[in-house]
This record gives C-alpha cells, sequence and structure tokens, in this order.
C-alpha cells in the first residue's frame, strides 16, 4: 500500500503570484491555487514527507497529518525548506526528535539557516531534528526502501526518491540514463513541469512529457507549475492521456 498527498504543487512564489493580476492568478478554480511544493507519503511502514516550504504549517493542517515517521529533503532552496521549524508540533505530540534524510549540501544550507537548531545552548522549544546524510545509495526507513534519483537543477544537484512503484522528482532540468534506469518500472512518476517556454533549470512540459515517454509508467503526475503554465482546466486538455497536472489536496494511491 502506497497512498500519496499532494501538499503543495506550485513554483518558489506559489500561485497566486503576489502583485499579478493574470487571468491564472485571479482564477476561481481551486486546481489553480498552488502552494509550495511538498508531498505526504504513506505506507505501510513509514509516514514521511519530501519537502517542507514556507508552506508546510498550512498544508499538515489542511490535510490534518497527526503522525509523522520523518522528513526528507530534495535540495536546499528556501522553497523547500522554510517550513522545517513546524516540525517541532510533532516533536511535541510524538515525545521524538524527527529524523531528517538529506544529502551533504542540504545539510550545511540547514546548519546556515537554521542555526539555532543546532547551537550547543538550546532554546526551549526549538524543533529536535536527528539528520542522516545520504548518498546516491539506497537507505531505509521503518523497514520501507528508498532509493534516491540523482538529478541535476541547472548546475545544483537534487535528489528525487523512489518508494515502491512512485517516484518523484521536483525541480529537475536533466537526468542521466543511468538515473532513468533506476525510475523504470514505476507505476507512478511525479515530475516537475515549470511552464511551456524553455527555462534554465526547470523541465517545460513538453520536456517533461519526453521524460515521461522513455520511462513509460501506468500515470504521471506534473507538479511545480508556474502561473505562466495557463489554467489547470485548460492545460489539462493537452496532455495525453496517462499525464496529469497534479494539485493540491490530489490524493493518489498504489
Amino acid at each position: 500500500m502506497l497512498k500519496a498527498i499532494f501538499l503543495g504543487t506550485g513554483t518558489s512564489q506559489g500561485i497566486p503570484v503576489i502583485a499579478c493580476e493574470c487571468a491564472v492568478c485571479k482564477s476561481f478554480d481551486y486546481r489553480d491555487k498552488r502552494l509550495r511544493t511538498s508531498i505526504y507519503i504513506e505506507t505501510d511502514l513509514v509516514k514521511l514527507v519530501i519537502d517542507t516550504g514556507p508552506d508546510f504549517r498550512q498544508q499538515i493542517l489542511r490535510e490534518r497529518i497527526k503522525e509523522l515517521d520523518a522528513v526528507l529533503f530534495t535540495h536546499e532552496h528556501k522553497d523547500h525548506i522554510a517550513g522545517l521549524d513546524d516540525v517541532r508540533g510533532f516533536n511535541f505530540v510524538q515525545k521524538r526528535d524527527m529524523p531528517v534524510f538529506a544529502r551533504k549540501n542540504v545539510i550545511d544550507a540547514l546548519h546556515r539557516e537554521f542555526s539555532y537548531i543546532f547551537s550547543e545552548n538550546k532554546y526551549p522549544g526549538i524543533p529536535r531534528i536527528e539528520i542522516t546524510e545520504l548518498t546516491n545509495e539506497p537507505f531505509e526507513i521503518n523497514g520501507e526502501r528508498i532509493t534516491p534519483i540523482d538529478v541535476m537543477h541547472y548546475k545544483l544537484p537534487v535528489f528525487g526518491f523512489r518508494i515502491q512503484d512512485f517516484t518523484y522528482i521536483t525541480d529537475a532540468n536533466y537526468i542521466s540514463d543511468q538515473e532513468i534506469e533506476k525510475i523504470k518500472g514505476s507505476k507512478i512518476l511525479v515530475l516537475n513541469a515549470l511552464q511551456k517556454e524553455p527555462h534554465v533549470s526547470h523541465f517545460t512540459v513538453d520536456q517533461a512529457i519526453e521524460i515521461v515517454k522513455k520511462i513509460n509508467p501506468e500515470k504521471a503526475y506534473f507538479i511545480h507549475m508556474g502561473h505562466r503554465m495557463g489554467k489547470h482546466a485548460d492545460v489539462e486538455k493537452e496532455l495525453p492521456q496517462n499525464i496529469h497536472f497534479a494539485y493540491d489536496g490530489l490524493v493518489v494511491e498504489l
């Protein structure tokens, strides 16, 4: 069993974008209201989130998530780590430190951005985390095997993650053939697709579709969309039958 809840599906600015008057930002369709990208995954063995962006608290409250075994980080950009402080709610309820899994450059960024968490003289009530450094090798949480997928976000290395036959990749514009092989066999692929126009560090819709064709999952869902993509109801019609734009609150299961 695997259940995934899309906590957020928007790019770093979210949608609506501050001060923007475009049709997407003014849309009344709930699918066009996108918080920063993050996902909750639950299996028989583990409950985890991938990334804690600026909207983490709001997302967790919206989905009424009461338990969390771990946090996985894809990379260190602010729209993916800014909400880490709010794991302290789980610290209080679960009476333990929160396991955090990330590669070294992300851990270094956490030390800079959340220096008070790592201070020798810890202030009462700060988040309590237990960090495990990841390499590009499979690891386990509570017996659930997780395989990192090493991708590039322009010049920044980013980890995607495969859990069972579910693969999640955000903020990428290049995936090597070697890493593609690790994704093949996935029944569900989640992949970033920022917009239709070319971008220096994100897949376009057409580029993302080509990746999906290489991997050939049963279903694929696009995330990390910007307002330039267009309205959900309009652009969804342009996708191949087995590909969909995800939206905040969407639940998928294996």
